[in-house]
This record gives structure tokens, C-alpha cells and sequence, in this order.
């Protein structure tokens, strides 16, 4: 997990502390959520649950409310802990805590299972650093993708190292053909690339790039389209082509690359100045 002072702590809290992340398959995989070892914890029990989603501040479950679990969160005055668990890559040993929690609601799951409900709880104190770092970068990244989807990575030995890009391993589909090319840039709503080809044909192809990282291991196959080309001056069958992301299919993982990236050179620029 990147290394987060306590004063960005304070500021993701501060800025993010009711926004509300729901716990789809791509996130739990961003996140690296242990899901099977999440569970709320209440007098002495532990009863296995689904994390629907979460705030610094709220979460919503997915639990069986039968079995005693109901009875004990009456005799307990409503109040419980939500056990949290998440993979560390940089460690053999996950993030693990709690978080004490009251309930303040349920509602069915659904009309065709009534053993499961919808859980709603509100935190009785602030959340460990841990949650608010995990939850606190994966919405700066969203916002960021937004704000600054423009804002480019010129690839060079520097940030290829930042960005743990292994080029080897990267590579650019067009029209269905697997075709050679060099990487010159990323940013969170596409690429360029230098490729062989005759430019006026290439451009509004559908295209898969491929990018590959480490540190640790991750791939992933972004679809969108070439949107332009510049040419390169004494060659027509080469271009250096803009590849602009489906913006739908933009893969989490993705956005906090490039995030961290782009936080990371903008803090060496300023303590540079």
C-alpha cells in the first residue's frame, strides 16, 4: 500500500468522509477486500456478512438476521463491529480491523431470499487510518479522472519506474489485428502511441490497449478508439495516434495508477520550486 502522511489522512477524511462507495466485484478487486473474512462481531460473536457498500462514516451489509444475530444486536442496544479485512501486497499479513458501529436500520435483500437483509450502520467514531486511506484513494482517483482526464504521463525511464509500466508486456490491438507499437504517454482518458499503418485508415478504428504493470503484478485490456494522428515528418506509414478510452470501461485499477502517478510528480515539482 503507498505510503499516505497523516495530513492527506486528514484531507481524504475531510473531503470524502460522506461519500459513499459501493462494493461492486471491480472494487473489492481494486481494493483487494478479503471477502471472505469480513464479518460484524457482536457480544462475544461473529456472524459472516457482505459489504454492500461504505463511507467513512456508514456502511451497508448484506446479513442473516436469523439465527440469533437479530436477538444479540437487540441485547447489545443496537450496537456491533464491522470487521474489515484487506490484502497488503507489500505484506504476508492483511490489514485487519474493526470498526465499532450502531445499527440503525434493515430492510429484505430481496423478495425471493427472506433470510438475508440490508443492513444500514452508522460508525460511533472515526474509522482507523487504513479504511479512510483505502476508500480515500479510490475516490480521489474518480475525481481526479474527471477533473484532470486530460493531464498527460510523457513516458520516460522516470516514470515508467513510477508507474511500474512494463512496456515489454504492453501492446496495441486495431481493428482486431495485434499490431506493433511504442508508448509515448498516459493519461486517465487514453494514450498515444507510435504504430505502423497508414494514418487516414487507422483513425475511428476500435482499439485494445493492453498495459501491463508490476509492484505489484496487474494487467488490463482498455477498449476505446484512435481519435487522431500526428504525422511523423519524411514517413507516410508511420503516425503517432491518440487513442481515446471508452470512458464506461475504464478500469479502476487504472485510475489509481495514474493518480498516484500524477501525485507523486506534482509533489517532486513542488518541493523542486
Amino acid at each position: 500500500m503507498p505510503v499516505t502522511t497523516s495530513q492527506q489522512i486528514t484531507r481524504y477524511f475531510e473531503q470524502f468522509s460522506q461519500a459513499e462507495v459501493t462494493f461492486t466485484r471491480e472494487v473489492v478487486k481494486t481494493v483487494l477486500l478479503n471477502t471472505k473474512h469480513v464479518h460484524v462481531k457482536c457480544v462475544g460473536s461473529q456472524w459472516p456478512c457482505i459489504i454492500y457498500a461504505a463511507s467513512m462514516t456508514t456502511a451497508k451489509i448484506i446479513a442473516n438476521l436469523a439465527g440469533g444475530l437479530n436477538d444479540c444486536i437487540a441485547s447489545a442496544n443496537k450496537l456491533i463491529q464491522l470487521r474489515f479485512s484487506f490484502t497488503d501486497p507489500d505484506k504476508q499479513v492483511p490489514i485487519t480491523f474493526f470498526v465499532p458501529a450502531r445499527v440503525v436500520g434493515s430492510s429484505p435483500y430481496g423478495e425471493t431470499n427472506k433470510e438475508l437483509s440490508f443492513v444500514n450502520l452508522e460508525f460511533t467514531q472515526r474509522p482507523p487510518d487504513d479504511l479512510i486511506q483505502i476508500l480515500g484513494q479510490l475516490l480521489e482517483a474518480n475525481v481526479n479522472a474527471s477533473r484532470r482526464k486530460e493531464e498527460r504521463i510523457p513516458l520516460s525511464a522516470h516514470s515508467l519506474k513510477q508507474l511500474g509500466l512494463v512496456l515489454d508486456s504492453c501492446s496495441l490491438t486495431v481493428g482486431g489485428i495485434r499490431r506493433k507499437a511504442i508508448f509515448r504517454d498516459l493519461s486517465f482518458s487514453g494514450c498515444k502511441a507510435i504504430l505502423m499503418g497508414v494514418p487516414k485508415l487507422l483513425v475511428n478504428k476500435d482499439a485494445i490497449v493492453r498495459l501491463a504493470f508490476d509492484e505489484p503484478e496487474q494487467s488490463y485490456e482498455i477498449e476505446g478508439s484512435i481519435c487522431r494522428f500526428d504525422p511523423v515528418e519524411g514517413r507516410n506509414d508511420i503516425a503517432a495516434f491518440g487513442i481515446l478510452y471508452d470512458e464506461k470501461k475504464i478500469p479502476m485499477g487504472y485510475k489509481m495508477r495514474i493518480n498516484s502517478a500524477l501525485k507523486q510528480f506534482r509533489s517532486k515539482a513542488a518541493n523542486t520550486d
